[in-house]
């Protein structure tokens, strides 16, 4: 791993918004290997009910999640930032085995160290199943193409 995580804090606006985009394109790939290199070892998380600690624990969330959530999309947003933490909300698609669709959106707060690694993440998020034709994220699995609307633009 390397030593630091650029864009590095304290965060301007346009480092806190190539931080959070950095985020939703790592997210985008479903590896929870990509995914977990922006944690510290010690990174603690509340998403929803569980409470992941560590890399390790982090890296385990994820595959369960993938697992459940197919073909998810994700779009994240900054809200506010500040120094050493970032507020973004988000939305993203998937469906479940059964092949029900969902929006769920959410808001989380993060933390980073002077290296620009992800101390804290604290995740609150709800989901609205929705069918198919009332989706609005679509490009390939992978990252959101830049001229695809982000959720602003979306009404989101």
């Amino acid at each position: 791993m390397t030593d630091t995580r650029p864009p590095l804090p304290p965060f301007t606006e346009a480092t806190a918004r190539q931080k959070v985009r950095g985020a939703e394109d790592a997210w985008n790939t479903r590896d929870p290997e990509v995914c977990a290199r922006v944690y510290t070892a010690d990174t603690r998380w509340r998403n929803r009910a569980e409470f992941p600690v560590g890399r390790e624990e982090v890296k385990a969330f994820l595959r369960r999640k993938w697992a459940r959530e197919l073909d998810y999309r994700l779009i994240k947003e900054l809200w506010a930032y500040t120094g050493n933490v970032l507020a973004v909300r988000f939305a993203y698609e998937w469906h479940d085995e059964a092949g029900q669709w969902f929006r769920s959106y959410g808001n989380e707060n993060w933390a980073f160290n002077e290296a620009g690694f992800m101390t804290h993440r604290h995740a609150s998020i709800n989901d609205l199943p929705i069918t198919e034709a009332q989706r609005l994220f679509f490009w390939p699995l992978g990252r959101r193409p830049d001229e695809h609307p982000g959720l602003s633009e979306l009404g989101l």
